[in-house]
C-alpha cells in the first residue's frame, strides 16, 4: 500500500460499485484496500474486478486490518447505524451514505461517538459539490434575490413509477425505504446548507403503488414506504418553502429549486431523468426582467467528468474528507449535518402521523 494514501474499505457494493469504488480510485489521496460483502464469493469477485487487495464477509475482521484506515458505507439504511458504529469504535474515519440512519437518535449517537473517538466522519451530500449548485449558493449568499419571499422545490422522477419493479427493502418503511429517505434526505441537507435552519415542518406522505412483486415468487407483497411526499417548511427567517417529491411521477419535470425574492429570481434545475447530477442549468432575472442563463465560473468546474454524473461530486466529497483528515480539521458536511437531515425526516413522519405542523428544535439544542 502507498503510505501517502488513505486506505479505505468499501462496505456496500450496489451503489458502492457504481460510485464509491470508482470515485475512491479516481480521488487524490485514497486507495481502496478492502471490500466487504456478506457473500464471500461475491466479495472475492468484486475485489478481483476492481483490483482490490482484500475481500471479506466479516466486518469485524475487516476493521481489524492495519491497512484499513477508513471506511465508506453505502449499504441500505437499516444497516447504517450498526456498521457505522463498528467503524467509529474501531477508530476508522467514516464516509457514510444518506440517509444517516433510521432515526435522528441513532444519528445523534453516531455523531457523539465520532466526536469521542476523534474520527473524521463525513456524509455523501454530493449536491454541495456540484458546480451549478455551488454557484447557486454563491449568488444566494451575495444577496442576488434580495429578501426571500418563496422557495419552491420539485423533485419529480419516474424511477419507481413501474409497478412491476420488484419488492425489496426500499418498499419497507422499517428498513429505511421510501422517497423521503432516498432523496428527501438530500433536499433537507441542501435546504440547511443554502438557507439555514427550519422552524416548522408540515408533511403528508403517500404510497401510490401499495404492492410490488416478490423477486423470487412473483407474489405481490405490501409496500408501506412512501413514494410521494408533500412538505411545507417554515425557515427560521420566516420564509415559506414548499417541497414536493415523487419517485412515481412518469415524465416528471425532474429536480428544480426556485427562489423568489423582492429583488430577483433564481431557478436551478434539471429535467434529466437518467442522471441526477448531469443536466443542470441555472437561470436568474431581476424583478421585471426575463430569466436568462447564468454562467458557471471555470474555477468551479470539475477537473474530471464521468459518464455517471454522480462520480465527479463524490470525488470532491472524498477529497474534502481526505483534506480534513490530513490537516486534522473539522470536515463539512459531517455527521452533524447528517443528524439535521435525519431530524427533519423524523419530524416529517411525525407531522404526517399527527396531521399537524411540528416545531423543529435548533440543531445545537438537539445535539446537546
Amino acid at each position: 500500500m502507498n503510505q501517502s494514501m488513505l486506505g479505505v474499505a468499501v462496505v456496500g457494493t450496489g451503489f458502492g460499485q457504481k460510485v464509491h469504488i470508482p470515485g475512491l480510485q479516481a480521488a487524490k489521496g485514497t486507495q481502496v484496500v478492502a471490500v466487504y460483502h456478506r457473500d464471500i464469493d461475491r466479495a472475492t469477485q468484486i475485489a478481483k474486478t476492481h483490483n482490490i487487495p482484500y475481500a471479506g464477509d466479516n466486518l469485524t475482521e475487516l476493521l481489524q486490518l492495519e491497512e484499513v484506515e477508513a471506511v465508506s458505507i453505502s449499504t441500505p439504511p437499516f444497516l447504517h447505524y450498526e456498521m457505522a458504529k463498528a467503524a467509529i469504535e474501531a477508530k476508522k474515519h467514516l464516509l457514510l451514505e444518506k440517509p444517516t440512519a433510521l432515526t435522528a437518535q441513532e444519528a445523534k449517537a453516531l455523531y457523539h461517538l465520532a466526536q469521542d473517538r476523534t474520527v473524521a466522519a463525513t456524509m455523501d451530500f454530493e449536491f454541495r459539490f456540484v458546480p451549478y449548485w455551488q454557484r447557486f449558493k454563491e449568488l444566494l449568499d451575495d444577496g442576488y434575490v434580495g429578501n426571500k419571499r418563496l422557495i419552491k422545490i420539485d423533485w419529480l422522477v419516474s424511477s419507481r413509477a413501474d409497478a412491476s419493479r420488484p419488492w425489496n427493502w426500499y418498499a419497507q418503511k422499517a428498513m429505511g425505504g421510501g422517497a423521503l429517505g432516498a432523496v428527501g434526505s438530500h433536499a433537507f441537507d441542501y435546504i440547511y446548507w443554502l438557507f439555514g435552519e427550519v422552524r416548522q415542518v408540515m408533511g403528508k406522505l403517500s404510497t401510490a403503488i401499495p404492492q410490488r412483486p416478490d423477486p423470487q415468487t412473483g407474489e405481490l407483497k405490501p409496500v408501506d414506504a412512501d413514494d410521494t411526499c408533500l412538505i411545507l417548511l417554515e425557515l427560521a427567517d420566516g420564509t415559506p418553502c414548499q417541497l414536493c417529491i415523487s419517485s412515481v411521477a412518469s415524465n416528471g419535470r425532474g429536480h428544480w429549486v426556485e427562489v423568489y425574492g423582492d429583488r430577483a429570481t433564481l431557478i436551478l434545475g434539471s429535467s434529466n431523468q437518467k442522471d441526477y447530477v448531469h443536466g443542470f442549468s441555472l437561470q436568474g432575472g431581476l424583478a421585471g426582467e426575463p430569466l436568462a442563463e447564468l454562467e458557471i465560473p471555470q474555477r468551479l468546474a470539475f477537473s474530471q467528468t464521468f459518464d455517471d454524473g454522480r462520480i465527479a461530486p463524490f470525488v470532491r466529497v472524498v477529497e474534502n474528507w481526505c483534506k480534513a483528515i490530513t490537516t486534522q480539521t473539522p470536515v463539512t458536511p459531517s455527521l452533524k449535518e447528517g443528524v439535521y437531515s435525519q431530524l427533519l425526516m423524523d419530524l416529517t413522519h411525525q407531522s404526517h402521523q399527527s396531521n399537524q405542523a411540528v416545531e423543529v428544535p435548533s440543531l445545537v439544542d438537539f445535539l446537546a
